[in-house]
């Protein structure tokens, strides 16, 4: 059932994210999408804490590429909410990869998929935020958003990261410079948004 974070969404909004939680159980039986014993919360544990992110876009947000994207989350939640941004997904799991053009094309929501690593995305355009849920180290993924700071002076990160939070930013600013502001998750008391600007390295 929709959780009652999601209530107050227009009918078809509604609809499409019923139909993304419909194949990620059905995906899941065959692929790993997700920690197998959170996929009964899946609702909260996967599709809220990724909308949290929307709150947290600046306004000129026209752009977003997201990092290591799995079972898309939070990249393909936000683009059923954001219809006005232009979202690109990498994901270098093949059959990941297909799960997320399976919904993309099933809830009608025009995304880019990206099946490569990181390291070996080109495509034209700079982000004017990346995001990453569960992905890698704060340290690597500074490391990964590096070069597209650079062209944007004005990027944002948006990591959403667990209770080791303070240990990794301490760990990444030996490495980069950056300005980061924490914001506490609302669906897990020892999580957090961290939102980080100005990123630029040491070295």
């Amino acid at each position: 059932m929709l959780p009652e974070y999601f209530q107050g969404q227009p009918a078809d909004i509604q609809n499409r994210l019923g139909v993304y939680h419909a194949h990620l159980l059905k995906w899941q039986k065959a692929i790993n999408l997700v920690s197998p014993k959170t996929i009964e919360g899946a609702w909260h544990r996967h599709f809220v804490d990724s909308a949290q992110i929307n709150d947290l876009l600046p306004e000129n947000c026209r752009t977003l590429f997201d990092f290591g994207s799995g079972a898309g989350f939070p990249a393909l939640v936000l683009a059923i909410l954001r219809p006005d941004i232009d979202v690109h997904m990498v994901e270098s799991d093949e059959r990941k990869g297909q799960f997320l053009r399976t919904v993309s094309r099933e809830t009608r929501t025009p995304v880019h998929i990206h099946t490569c690593r990181i390291e070996g995305l080109d495509i034209e355009g700079v982000p004017d935020v990346i995001s990453a849920r569960a992905l890698a180290s704060l340290n690597d993924l500074c490391g990964y958003a590096l070069p597209y700071a650079q062209k944007n002076p004005d990027l944002e990160l948006l990591f959403l990261k667990g209770a080791q939070a303070h240990e990794e930013i301490e760990l990444a600013l030996q490495h980069y410079d950056f300005d980061v502001e924490s914001k506490p998750s609302i669906t897990d008391s020892a999580a957090s948004i961290l939102r980080i600007k100005c990123l630029r390295s040491c070295e």
